[in-house]
């Protein structure tokens, strides 16, 4: 690409493109055959993974949107453009679910990392207000050990103020610090405003070339 203008044009085409849903696993056997190149959402749940989703590919209801933590319970292939495949992760830290199937799903989603070789990177979310919490450095230190490259991209940013938003992504890029796998920089985003949007396509829209 001759610019960034350039990058971010030709990602908002690819997104605009046909995205299928493929297949919603909940256990490993149901997994699609590695092919195209993946790129997997993870994050805490409530993180607003659905919405983020939604906001790039410019869909409504590709992704369930829900006010109920842990209501994705499969993780679920989505491929675009027959370029690349997105693939939406249960969120982690599950609140109003039993121990045992917050444990099936953990598992799932540790399988799936440390499985699959098309993966090109994850999109580890963290809630701007929260910050990274100690389910989120553990799903890094996880990522670090299986070498899987994770870029964190700060969700809900339109809720904080700009001095807030910069004292955020500080404090997390600062926490990135030592992770071997982690994309260097972090990204803000808000899929209320669309910030960040057209950035983080560009991002994945690269990788899926790459």
């Amino acid at each position: 690409m001759n610019s960034e203008a350039d990058a971010i044009e030709h990602a908002r085409k690819l997104f605009a493109g046909p995205c299928d849903f493929i297949a919603g696993a909940t256990t490993t056997a149901v997994f699609p055959p590695p092919g195209l190149p993946e790129i997997a959402f993870v994050g805490r749940s409530n993180v607003g993974k659905s919405s983020l989703i939604n906001a790039l590919t410019g869909r409504k209801t590709l992704a369930r949107v829900s006010q109920t933590p842990g209501r994705t319970r499969q993780i679920n292939f989505f491929k675009l453009a027959d370029v690349l495949m997105l693939v939406d992760l249960p969120g982690y830290g599950f609140a109003k679910v039993s121990k045992a199937q917050a444990s099936e799903w953990q598992q799932l989603i540790m399988d799936y990392l440390r499985g699959r070789p098309n993966l090109r990177r994850v999109i580890l979310l963290v809630d701007a207000r929260r910050g990274a919490m100690d389910t989120d450095l553990d799903v890094m230190r996880l990522l670090d050990q299986a070498a899987v490259s994770y870029l964190v991209v700060l969700t809900k940013t339109d809720t904080l103020k700009p001095a807030e938003r910069d004292e955020a992504q500080k404090s997390v890029q600062a926490q990135l610090a030592g992770h071997a796998a982690a994309y260097p920089e972090t990204l803000n985003t808000s899929a209320q405003t669309a910030e960040g949007i057209d950035i983080l396509r560009a991002h994945i829209a690269a990788l899926a070339e790459g």
